[in-house]
């Protein structure tokens, strides 16, 4: 039987399906579902709204130090709400995901929102996805996990997930061209860049179907509850 109180991490980059099976894999678990990128992009999406420039650091502080975030789950459809206001569908657009990428890696975003994920997580019982959820926020977590696919797959998939969602405007080859920048981005930051942690277990999810990919999750887990001391 899994413990109730484990962190369970994903990782990886944009368009691998983490925010589809990290949502699959805390119901299963019966564990809490937190989606870090969401808090990034709540700010990258105010910042746009503010005027405000990815490496104004002033600037960007005084936006975190004002915010309030808190997530709600209604009928089995997360929302994240910031100063109550909800934002879940408006942080998912390329532009807010690139203004994400950049402020992402400022410090004093950083530090302002690794308490608040540490919080959020606080107590154990979730399922953690991001870009650093492994390696930065929750170093210990007894289950790390790094979701891949290539690049032409995740460019599809939000694709997909745009026109779905709002009808995007964006081809799919603009998308593939975002997504590949964005990749650059979060790899070559020099704090807290994307990269897999040295206990993690990777998971190539190009040729997966969702079922699959939380079935071997499920999988590493319940081996590793079985293997871990009495």
């Amino acid at each position: 039987m899994v413990p109730s109180d484990w962190v369970v991490t994903i990782d990886g980059p944009a368009g691998a399906g983490k925010t589809t099976i990290s949502r699959l894999l805390a119901e299963r678990l019966g564990y809490r579902y937190l989606d870090t990128g969401a808090l990034y992009r709540a700010v990258g999406l105010l910042s746009l709204e503010a005027g405000i420039q990815h490496d104004d650091d002033a600037g960007l502080e005084k936006l975190c130090r004002g915010l309030s975030f808190r997530f709600s789950d209604t009928d089995g459809d997360p929302r994240l709400l910031v100063n109550g206001r909800d934002v879940s569908d408006s942080i998912r657009s390329p532009q807010v995901s690139m203004m994400a990428s950049r402020v992402s890696a400022r410090p004093v975003v950083r530090r302002c929102l690794l308490d608040i994920q540490r919080n959020l997580g606080a107590g154990g019982g979730i399922v953690a996805e991001g870009r650093d959820m492994g390696t930065v926020v929750f170093p210990q977590a007894e289950i790390k996990f790094f979701l891949d696919a290539d690049l032409e797959t995740r460019a599809r998939r939000r694709f997909r997930q745009l026109q779905e969602q709002s009808g995007g405007a964006e081809s799919l080859e603009e998308i593939k061209r975002m997504i590949a920048v964005r990749d650059q981005n979060d790899s070559s930051r020099d704090l807290a860049p994307l990269r897999v942690a040295d206990d993690a277990v990777v998971i190539d999810s190009s040729s997966l179907g969702i079922k699959q990919v939380v079935d071997k999750m499920i999988e590493t887990i319940n081996q590793h509850s079985l293997s871990r001391p009495s």
